[in-house]
């Protein structure tokens, strides 16, 4: 259930540094919106620092946040996937991803030293970073004929609402978008229309 109707997300990608005893901690925070975005900017991290210990990530995707993950890869459980993750929370962030790189600098950190470096290292990718706000949308698809055309456009104008696309054939198809807060009430309104037929599509 989304008790929101906009969401935090980064505009582009950012990086940020951070050093202990030698060993040297690289953040990159992407923007990304789904699983198959997230790989790819894995793939190319370890491309690029092959040599390096540790590609530690931790991401959250989804308008209501529901989708998300933390791997250590290879450090001790819960001492870097999830202080990473909890910067994404304190900067109120979805549909982002954040990367550490781990260059082992020789000397051992213990516990409380990572959860430090990759917070540290996290945190300053995302001072650096873009974060714009986004709307939560509802996408529907009216169905109707003719006769209902007039009645159809009239509340959209009235609501503002340009259509997404249309499809004026033997049946009227037309696709919109509306704000979440909005979507209930819209709704309400092509659903008293008996002769017509609204469907939801998918929330962006």
């Amino acid at each position: 259930m989304l008790f929101e109707d906009s969401y935090r997300m980064l505009s582009e990608a950012s990086s940020g540094e951070f050093k202990d005893k030698g060993s040297k901690f690289i953040a990159y925070a992407f923007p990304v919106l789904n699983e198959q975005d997230v790989k790819v900017q894995l793939q190319e991290l370890r491309k690029k620092h092959f040599d390096a210990r540790h590609h530690v990530f931790a991401y959250i995707l989804g308008a209501d946040k529901a989708r998300w993950r933390i791997n250590d890869d290879g450090e001790p459980a819960g001492s870097s996937g999830k202080p990473i993750h909890g910067q994404l929370l304190s900067f109120n962030l979805t549909n982002s991803l954040i990367v550490v790189v781990r260059y082992f600098g020789g000397t051992k950190l213990g516990i409380p030293g990572l959860i430090n470096a990759y917070r540290a290292a996290a945190h300053d990718a995302l001072e650096h970073a873009q974060i714009i706000e986004k709307k939560i949308e509802d996408i529907y698809e009216l169905a109707f004929q003719y006769p209902e055309m007039n009645t159809v456009m009239r509340i959209l104008k009235d609501e503002n609402i340009n259509p997404l696309s249309t499809d004026f054939q033997a049946d009227c198809k037309l696709q919109f978008k509306i704000r979440k807060h909005d979507s209930e009430r819209i709704y309400d309104q092509f659903k008293a229309i008996h002769t017509l037929k609204i469907s939801y599509i998918k929330t962006i």
